[in-house]
């Protein structure tokens, strides 16, 4: 996993005391209909629940699938970051469901820029991968 996935963020509230909350933003490097890899500096463990907004960066706007909750099932030190596997549950795995479409679409728009991106660097093929 070496780059983040192109124009999208995977934000989340951390608690920092009993009053204050911490918006944390995370690059995400992996995302498929199951589950997402993202890095941060923030200190989680394998079994903690995370509830989090998945953000693409668009031209004219931003497609949001928010409050999507996810167990974090892996963690790999990498220098002073984290690169965490989340599993998906609740909602956003009904495929009727209006995060579910949301996902489903930010998953469509970034097929599309890396099969783009993969057509303008020549012999690249790394970085793109297909999701279910």
């Amino acid at each position: 996993m070496s780059e983040p996935l192109p124009d999208l963020i995977a934000r989340f509230q951390i608690k920092q005391g009993f009053f204050r909350k911490e918006l944390v933003e995370a690059g995400v490097y992996s995302l498929d209909s199951y589950g997402c890899v993202m890095k941060t500096d923030k200190i989680f463990n394998p079994g903690d629940t995370l509830v989090l907004d998945l953000v693409m960066d668009m031209p004219f706007d931003e497609i949001r699938a928010e409050g999507i909750t996810g167990l974090i099932t892996e963690k790999r030190k990498h220098c002073s970051n984290f690169f965490y596997s989340i599993d998906f549950s609740g909602p956003v795995t009904d495929d009727s469901s209006p995060t579910s479409e949301k996902l489903r679409r930010i998953r469509d728009v970034l097929s599309k820029k890396q099969s783009l991106k993969s057509r303008r660097s020549p012999g690249s093929v790394s970085g793109v991968r297909q999701s279910a």
